[in-house]
């Protein structure tokens, strides 16, 4: 099998997790570019013998960071060809609202617990895989998980979440 064809099958997965970490579609389209072109020019770094879809997670998840490394440093970049795109009205508005709802607590969670909620709860990978996906121990991805569920939960039920002071 060609390199190509191993990785073509995940790339529906690689993109609904970008697609969650971003929350745009041409952002998440470009993220998953990366991966991909990282994943081949690294192929030969691969263990023949290791799991290609979470290492395929973990290229992705690491752009990803980096990433926003990048925007940190440099700020943000704006085109004035960028519009707004408004879809209209589906037909079962309530549980579009309720998803809507879900997709907006999850971009309300810190980096870290939205890219463990959506590796396990979305794309289904064992705590295994999500922590190697996301370079932390098993332990690690299964509070985050907790904590990040917890939270969840609590935004949709509108309960107030805590506000943190800085110390100095």
């Amino acid at each position: 099998m060609r390199d190509e064809d191993a990785i073509e099958q995940f790339i529906p997965a690689l993109r609904r997790f970008a697609w969650g970490l971003c929350r745009d579609s041409q952002d998440a389209d470009d993220l998953v570019q990366d991966c991909v072109e990282r994943a081949l020019s690294r192929w030969h770094l691969r263990r023949p013998d290791g799991n290609l879809r979470a290492w395929l997670f973990t290229i992705l998840y690491n752009e990803f960071v980096s990433g926003r490394r990048r925007f940190a440093r440099r700020g943000p970049v704006a085109s004035i060809d960028d519009l707004p795109f408004e879809p209209g009205a589906p037909e079962d508005q309530e549980q579009n609202l309720y998803v809507k709802d879900v997709m907006d607590g999850i971009d309300r969670l810190p980096p870290d617990h939205r890219a463990v909620i959506l590796l396990v709860g979305v794309e289904d990978l064992s705590y295994e895989d999500a922590a190697q996906a996301l370079g932390v121990p098993i332990g690690t991805v299964m509070s985050r998980l907790s904590r990040a569920r917890e939270r969840l939960r609590g935004l949709l039920n509108g309960e107030p979440q805590p506000r943190l002071r800085s110390v100095k």
